[in-house]
Formats: structure tokens, sequence, C-alpha cells
């Protein structure tokens, strides 16, 4: 398989989202005015509580089996450590590059949470029509099993997606809240105390701002630069003695409410339903197949899941119109999430995938471990989006750096995808 023609197969995903950006762009611009803020947020409420709980049902009841899970008990593993390593060089690129408190959550979900199904729902299967390719001769067969491992790539992703990157972006968006009622406070509560140290925020707010609602963003994001230590970490501070001084078993209870609203979000509560329909053979029974009683259901869940994508990248688009003029995130953050996920992720992944193989947890199959050292070299996931606006916490920077990532993406995937089959055949 030549690398142009795996360019393009790389190359198809990426331009559809970014061609349904550009819509979103267009219907969130002064040309259209139709999709407006209010009705960003309304259909991203869609989005989060209809949508996306349908597609993760459908995909889990569908793909998940007991013997696939036993079989493949290493891909939940395998994503598994890229959200850790993910994760933890997101977390040192925060403490090295110091962004704005509330930004930190939101990079390490950059860092973390990879596109783990519809790519691959698009890349792998092309890859097994291609003539030449090292995963057997008998195209159908291929086909079926890269769609198996790709579904369940998706679900599996979707449900550490829904529940370790949703906390992240839940902290980050009660962190700018925090951050943002403090410096609004500051004019009214303590223009006596410390008039000049107000008036300094303000002055420094109105240099970077492009409007009045920008002013509570910029103004921690502009000391962060002037005093990255002491400005940046007041607000936290006084957000964080708080809850020092409530006790430990106060703090225990408000621990598990929230770890219980988590698991409470719709997406989270459709995925385990999913996870029980699928590992239970009478109940998938009932909604799976065409002699199933109940396929209206599934069937149903499955239409509504169809228009996740869709929704999210229009939302997306619509935000990114706002991002280009309003962004605070520096480039350099930008290319260390890049640099994150398209260069050091995809060679640690070839290291684990390798060593797992080594040491007998794989099969011999080569598609399987494919599809595994893929997993490392994905574009961040498109529900940080949805989240971002369900929080309200970083959705221009949001939009900007997905903007970079898809962009950068054909390239690097079809590069990585390269090497990876050379390293198979």
């Amino acid at each position: 398989m030549g690398f142009l023609s795996l360019l393009l197969v790389a190359s198809m995903p990426n331009i559809q989202v970014l061609l349904i950006g550009v819509i979103g762009a267009y219907l969130a611009s002064g040309y259209s005015k139709i999709l407006t803020s209010s009705a960003l947020r309304d259909m991203n409420k869609v989005v989060f509580t209809v949508f996306t709980p349908s597609l993760m049902f459908a995909s889990l009841a569908k793909t998940v089996t007991l013997s696939d899970v036993i079989s493949w008990w290493f891909m939940p593993v395998n994503i598994g450590i890229t959200f850790i390593v993910g994760g933890t060089l997101g977390w040192i690129a925060c403490q090295i590059l110091k962004p704005p408190q509330h930004f930190r959550g939101m990079i390490i979900a950059f860092c973390s949470a990879g596109n783990l199904g519809n790519l691959l729902l698009i890349i792998v299967p092309a890859v097994c029509d291609e003539d030449g390719n090292p995963f057997g001769k008998d195209r159908s067969l291929c086909r079926s099993r890269g769609l198996s491992y790709s579904s369940l790539s998706m679900a599996l992703g979707g449900l550490f997606i829904w529940t370790h990157t949703y906390s992240l972006m839940q902290k980050a968006g009660k962190m700018y809240h925090k951050m943002q009622s403090k410096s609004i406070q500051c004019p009214a509560d303590s223009d006596e105390e410390h008039p000049a140290q107000c008036d300094d925020q303000v002055k420094l707010g109105g240099e970077t701002s492009y409007g009045d609602e920008e002013a509570p963003l910029l103004v921690p994001a502009k000391l962060t630069e002037h005093n990255e230590e002491n400005q940046m970490e007041a607000p936290l501070l006084s957000c964080e003695s708080e809850i020092a001084n409530k006790g430990f078993w106060t703090n225990m209870k408000e621990t598990i409410h929230q770890v219980v609203e988590e698991l409470m979000a719709p997406p989270t509560v459709s995925a385990i339903l999913g996870f029980v329909v699928g590992l239970v053979p009478w109940l998938k029974s009932l909604v799976i197949g065409d002699g199933a009683p109940l396929r209206v259901i599934q069937e149903s869940l499955q239409l509504m899941g169809n228009g996740t994508i869709p929704c999210i990248t229009l939302i997306l688009g619509g935000n990114l119109t706002q991002g280009l003029r309003k962004s605070v995130l520096k480039r350099t953050v930008i290319i260390t999430i890049l640099c994150i996920r398209y260069v050091m992720l995809p060679l640690i992944g070839m290291a684990v995938v390798h060593a797992a193989y080594g040491v007998g947890f794989l099969p011999h199959d080569p598609l399987y471990r494919y599809v595994l050292m893929m997993q490392f070299a994905l574009p961040p996931a498109m529900n940080i989006g949805t989240m971002a606006q369900l929080f309200d916490v970083g959705q221009e920077e949001c939009s900007v750096i997905f903007l970079w990532s898809y962009l950068i993406a054909a390239i690097a995937l079809t590069t990585w995808s390269t090497i990876f089959m050379s390293i198979l055949s």
C-alpha cells in the first residue's frame, strides 16, 4: 500500500471534520447568525443528554460479547495506558509551561483522551480494502475483524472519556467559575482595602479584552503572565482554604457525592447499560439482531446516535469563530499538546504493544496489534468540546486546539500508520 494511498485514506475523516467545522463556523458568524451562543448551548445539551448516550448504548450493546472481552482483554488495558501516559505527560507540561489554572484540566484531557472510535472505524476497514496490506489476502475477513476491533475501541474509549475526562473538565469548569467570581467581587468587596490592586487588574484586563464579558477570564490569564507563581495561585488558595476547614468526613462525603454525580452522567449510565446488555446473552437477544422482538429500540437509538459527531463538529466550528479572536492560550501550549499526541505517545505505544506481544499477552493477529498501536496516535476526542461547552470553560481555546490537531492529523496518522504496518509486515 503506497504512501499516497494511505495519505488519502487517513485524510478523509479529518477532512470531513474540517468541512463540517467550516459549516458550523459560517452558521455562527455574523453573515448567518443561526448558531448563536444560546443555540450552541442548547444544542450541546441535546448532544450530552440524548445523542451521545444513544451512541454509547447502541455501540456497546451491539459490539461487546463475553468471549470478546475475555480474548481481547488487553484492549481496555491499552486504552487505560494511553490515558495514564498522556495525562502524566500533560501534567508535566502544565508544571513547565504554567498555563492558567482553569486550563490545566483541559490540557491534560487533550493529552490523554484520543478519538478512539470514529477515525478507526474509517481508517482500519479502508486499509483492509487496499492491496498489499499486511493483514491477509481475505479482505472481507480483515474488514470484519477490523470493524469489531474498532467498535470495541470506540465503546471502551467512550467509557474512559465519560468518566476520567468528564471529571477533569468538570473540575476545570468549577475552578474557572470560582476564579471568575473572585475577580468580579474584587471591585465591589475590596475597593477600600486594595484599590490599587483592583485598578491594576482592571487595567490589565482592558489591555487584552475584546468585550465586557471577557474581563473575568482575561484578568487571571494576564496576571499569570506578569507574576506566575504568586498571582496565579492566589484565587486557588482562597478557594482551597474553604475546603481545608470543612473536616475529613465532610470532604469525604463531597468526594463520594462527586463520584456518584460523574457516574450518573447520561453517557456513563448508557455505557454501563450497554455493557450489561452486551454481556448478558438473553438480554442481547431481546434487543440486538434481525429477529429480536425489541430491535426497534436499538435501531432508534442508533439513528439518534448517528447525529452525535455532526452536531459536535458543528458546535466546535461555531466556537472556532470566537476562539480565533479571543483565545488566550499560548502557542507553546498548543505545540506541546501536538508533540505529545503525535510524537511521544506513538513512540510509547510501539514500545507498549511490542512488550505485551513479547510477553505473550497478545494474539498473533497483526491487525489487532495495529489497532492497539493506532490508539496511541489518534487526535484528541471530539467529546472534549462537548464537555467544554457543558461546563462553560475554555470553549474558544478548545476549538483552536481542535483546528490544529485535525489539520496535522492527516499527515501524522499517515506517517505512523505506514510505520506501524511496516513493523507488522
